[in-house]
């Protein structure tokens, strides 16, 4: 039997990692990567498996120098640290083997470095590895060649995961995305044709999540609805088994716009219970839609971005967003039209980072082809690769830093989240549902749970803003949601963090504003920001 560790490193405090409010919610982290816990079921049983994530606990050394194997996960933006980790256990002459997005589209880094590197999808050659070390056969690179069956993946081993510290699940119920978007490697990763898991491994990785006690599940997709009609096959027995349980879980994910375009597919992800649904806006700029290929974004028979945006928000889905700003059709006007379309969009939440070129992506050949790659030393100043065409380096820069503080500060934030949520009377679809008029007792428990973790999160954030001004604006917001929909406790639970996300977010752009007036360089929260992936873009290869 070997000893088996495989550790996820810490993250920098990004815009999806929430670490200024994780103390609020009595959590460490917001989520485990859910490749850790496939990795550990994917090891045959006569091995000891452990999960470190370094997000949630500290490493300890001596206890990796005793391991067997350490095998480390991570994404570009964790490399720094991956490194480190690497080197501090080969000097204690132990083997380490790396995959992971990073030794994806990155592998020049670690081959050569770490003994083993895995390349891409690695659900077949972790085990092939796994076997052929124990016969001392192993190779030092190993790269799946075909598309993984997801029918065929066992149940993920949650419960080898410190859940307490978390504040969601991870679930992948399938890969790939059919379309083309020039800056994405996802679809260079896993490819166009969706891949899906079967309703019965889905419903056995939620029971998981239940007996774990993680009661919110992020589907970690990078496009639920690339295939629609398998989707909806998998909705439906999520509803039923929600139903069947009185709604143990609360899910959220990511989808294309294209969503909007699909009544029924709307409604049975809200009758399964998913609130919130991250989307890949991009641009308000057609002209940079088209640039970039995000073609199922520029349908003008679909009606327009912010008409698309209301659909699915008067749907019951809370609507996140991705907005990128940096494409060669965008100029400097872009920072001034990005903060009124998610004003008239009314998304509170918007995850806008500068455009960049990742390795093995379309964009990154035709920027390389072009000589339009910034070197390290002009990324590090600039915060991306990318060398801009429609305005000056400086210019992006230094309108990325305006363009987030204008959209954090509390009246924008504010303004977005009020409209939203008073102003149009926002309803989530299950706590609307004839359901619950069966089910009375279970509806005054979930309401009575709601109402004591509303009181506990504004406590703590009312405790813990240190600012007089900005805790001034949180009581005035507490209050009103308060006097205007305290007959609804899921409102004001879920408004009350949202208030509380705004004091990350707060933190955030503050710490992007400090550019080193020496050298003129992006602070380091602002490349952090700038280049953080989209929440699933962390999770599928190991």
């Amino acid at each position: 039997m070997a000893d088996i560790v495989i550790i996820n490193p810490r993250f920098d405090i990004s815009f999806w990692g929430m670490e200024h409010c994780m103390p609020l919610l009595g959590k460490r982290a917001n989520l485990p990567v859910s490749c850790l816990a496939l990795l550990a079921a994917l090891v045959p049983d006569h091995h000891q498996v452990t999960l470190i994530d370094e997000n949630v606990e500290e490493l300890d050394f001596d206890r990796l120098g005793r391991a067997d194997l350490v095998c480390l996960t991570g994404m570009s933006i964790q490399g720094t640290r991956l490194l480190e980790i690497l080197d501090e256990v080969q000097s204690r002459g132990v083997m380490v083997v790396v995959g992971g997005p990073m030794a994806t589209v990155e592998p020049e880094i670690v081959e050569g470095v770490a003994d083993v590197i895995f390349v891409g999808e690695a659900d077949e050659t972790w085990p092939r590895f796994l076997r052929e070390w124990e016969q001392g056969s192993h190779q030092t690179r190993y790269e799946q060649t075909e598309k993984t069956d997801m029918a065929s993946l066992p149940i993920p081993r949650v419960e080898l995961l410190k859940a307490e510290h978390y504040m969601f699940g991870s679930l992948q119920i399938s890969r790939g995305c059919p379309f083309t978007c020039e800056f994405c490697d996802i679809i260079v990763t896993f490819g166009r044709r969706p891949r899906l898991k079967t309703s019965e491994q889905v419903i056995a990785e939620l029971e998981s999540f239940e007996r774990a006690g993680l009661k919110i599940v992020f589907v970690v997709d990078d496009n639920l609805i690339g295939n629609k009609k398998a989707i909806k096959s998998v909705l439906r027995d999520i509803v039923a088994w929600q139903q069947e349980r009185a709604y143990p879980l609360t899910l959220f994910t990511e989808a294309s716009l294209d969503l909007a375009e699909d009544a029924e597919l709307m409604e049975l992800m809200g009758l399964a219970n998913f609130q919130s649904v991250f989307i890949g806006i991009e641009s308000p700029n057609e002209d940079s839609l088209k640039e970039t290929k995000k073609l199922q974004n520029v349908r003008p028979n679909a009606g327009s971005l912010i008409e698309r945006v209301h659909r699915i928000q008067d749907h019951g889905l809370d609507v996140w967003c991705g907005m990128i700003v940096g494409f060669d059709h965008d100029d400097t006007s872009i920072f001034e039209v990005m903060p009124k379309f998610l004003a008239d969009a009314r998304i509170s939440v918007a995850l806008i980072g500068l455009l960049h070129a990742i390795p093995t992506t379309p964009l990154y050949d035709r920027l390389k082809q072009a000589g339009r790659l910034n070197n390290d030393e002009a990324a590090e100043q600039y915060g991306t690769n990318v060398v801009p065409l429609g305005m000056s380096p400086e210019e992006l820069r230094d309108g990325f830093i305006q363009v987030m503080q204008d959209c954090y500060e509390p009246d924008a934030y504010f303004g977005r989240l009020d409209e939203q949520f008073f102003d149009q009377d926002f309803k989530y679809v299950m706590h609307q549902l004839p359901y619950w008029k069966r089910h009375p007792l279970a509806w005054a428990k979930r309401c009575t749970l709601n109402y004591i973790r509303f009181a506990a999160v504004a406590s703590r954030l009312l405790s813990a803003v240190k600012d007089d001004s900005l805790r001034a604006r949180y009581k005035k917001q507490l209050a009103r949601v308060v006097r205007q929909r305290g007959r609804e406790p899921h409102i004001l639970f879920v408004y009350t963090l949202k208030v509380a996300m705004h004091h990350h977010y707060a933190a955030l752009t503050y710490a992007m504003a400090q550019v080193d007036e020496a050298s003129g360089a992006m602070p380091d929260a602002g490349r952090s920001f700038s280049r953080a992936k989209r929440p699933a873009e962390q999770q599928a290869v190991a």
